[in-house]
């Protein structure tokens, strides 16, 4: 037997928000140093409460491109909360358990090790490398290679910053001084930082730029990307323009974003109804047709976002119904058109 809800259950459940209503996305960015805020992804809360403490992780050829780097696995924690923008730390590295196995074959040696060290600003980081032999290799040979490269690896973060740790660790330059340290000790076939961990934090740094000034710069870039856009669908579109005369009708979905915002500018509150591209003196300009109070204005743009020219369609057609039969037979003689015929025979005449 199916239960009943009461009436007061019924109402109480109209009453429950929708939670997806009120959460809110968030723009995921890299530490200040040594990645200026650099953009990394996003992710969705109700709250900074809700965000603060999420861990972020993505591959390192995401993170800057690195086709060679597709295995190594970056993460950061988001740690502050600045309006719609989620400040990180990074927290460490580590590479793709089956990449790991694929550099570990017969007839090989493995050389690991596990290496705290302390940055210049207080920073206590974990490295954990990883040394293939070309051969198999005697436990003493070994043991010299990781006493060589505790050395390398101390001596190197004892004179760096958190920040120029992280860059050695993800652009191979530490993996490169610990591979000319241990190659006259035997010959190797690859070095790795296969692992590092952030085990605590140490003194930030105030210096580079600040998120406004990188918003800043986002919002410039974007300016000029939209620019460069228009200007490629213009000088595109004017190829196929055979003559001065000719255009060529663009949808209002397709029209560049900066044209769009030249027209809001120069005619605020308008409605774009349509837009053609058309060539003056050899160059592309946008025309947009846009209407606002019932009058349909015509704004031209060029492909830069600069408006040229505002100009305003009017009929100016005079109104033949309002005059009299006299005045309009007075017309048709000074045009030498036939002055016979009712008034309504009379107007078609003169529109003719």
């Amino acid at each position: 037997m199916a239960k009943k809800i009461s009436a007061k259950a019924r109402a109480q459940a109209r009453k429950q928000r929708d939670k997806w209503k009120t959460k809110r996305w968030y723009t995921i960015r890299a530490p200040r140093h040594p990645w200026d805020f650099q953009r990394i992804g996003e992710t969705i809360g109700e709250s900074d409460e809700h965000i603060m403490g999420r861990v972020y992780e993505m591959t390192q050829q995401e993170f800057n491109g690195d086709f060679t780097k597709m295995h190594v696995i970056l993460r950061f924690r988001v740690t502050e909360c600045v309006g719609q923008d989620a400040l990180t730390t990074f927290i460490g590295h580590h590479h793709q358990t089956d990449h790991i196995r694929r550099q570990i074959r017969r007839y090989r040696g493995k050389v690991d090790d596990v290496i705290d060290v302390v940055s210049t600003d207080g920073y206590l980081v974990r490295m954990k490398p990883l040394i293939i032999t070309q051969q198999r290799v005697q436990t003493s040979v070994k043991q010299d290679m990781r006493t060589k490269t505790r050395e390398i690896v101390i001596g190197f973060a004892s004179k760096n910053t958190f920040a120029a740790i992280q860059t050695a660790m993800l652009d191979g330059s530490l993996e490169e001084e610990i591979r000319k340290g241990v190659k006259p000790i035997y010959p190797v076939r690859s070095v790795a930082i296969r692992k590092s961990q952030l085990l605590q934090d140490g003194v930030v740094a105030s210096d580079g730029p600040t998120l406004d000034e990188i918003h800043a710069q986002e919002a410039r870039e974007a300016a000029e990307l939209k620019a460069k856009k228009a200007v490629a669908l213009a000088e595109a579109m004017a190829e196929e323009l055979d003559g001065e005369d000719d255009e060529i009708d663009v949808a209002v979905e397709d029209i560049p974003s900066n044209i769009k915002d030249a027209v809001e500018a120069a005619v605020p509150g308008a409605t774009i109804k349509e837009a053609e591209i058309e060539t003056e003196d050899g160059q592309a300009v946008f025309e947009v047709t846009v209407e606002k109070d019932g009058e349909e204005i015509e704004v031209e743009v060029t492909p830069q976002g600069e408006v040229v020219e505002v100009e305003v369609e009017s009929d100016d057609s005079p109104d033949y119904s309002s005059m009299t039969v006299a005045e309009l037979k007075e017309l048709l003689k000074a045009a030498g058109k036939p002055v016979s015929g009712k008034k309504a025979d009379l107007i078609a005449r003169l529109n003719d």
